[in-house]
């Protein structure tokens, strides 16, 4: 997971300096955590997105925002509470959910908001390097 400022947000999410209208700079679905260090709600959120990153890992793209550090962004997006997942697919505009979301309905807002099914256990898994493996 990626921690955005606004110079990195403008580059890889959307540049509402030079856009008028959404548009995603991103390829592939993408999930942004609104969050706060001092938030309890948030630390207990950031080991289910880190899990989700890596199940999902070449499928959605996780992004964490500051909300102290990057208030623009928070208002630009209306964050009223913490913490927010902005769910943006590759197409169409992004949605916002507040409040701590477990893996379960993570995975099926990823399925209904992202269009993202969830990977099999194969795919989940990592690849191990050199390709081969201790038992074939």
């Amino acid at each position: 997971m990626e921690l955005l400022n606004q110079a990195s947000f403008k580059e890889k999410v959307f540049n509402y300096e030079t856009e008028k209208e959404w548009k995603f700079a991103g390829t592939v679905p993408t999930i942004i955590d609104f969050y706060a260090d001092w938030c309890g709600p948030c630390r207990m959120q950031a080991p289910v997105l880190e899990e989700i990153a890596k199940e999902y890992q070449g499928k959605v793209q996780v992004f964490k925002v500051n909300t102290q550090l990057n208030p623009e962004l928070s208002s630009l997006f209306r964050v009223r509470g913490i913490p927010a997942l902005l769910f943006i697919p590759t197409s169409g505009k992004p949605s916002l959910s507040s409040g701590f979301m477990g893996k379960e309905a993570l995975k099926d807002a990823i399925r209904e908001l992202l269009k993202v099914e969830t990977p099999t256990k194969e795919e989940a898994m990592p690849k191990k390097a050199g390709g081969k493996s201790c038992c074939s």
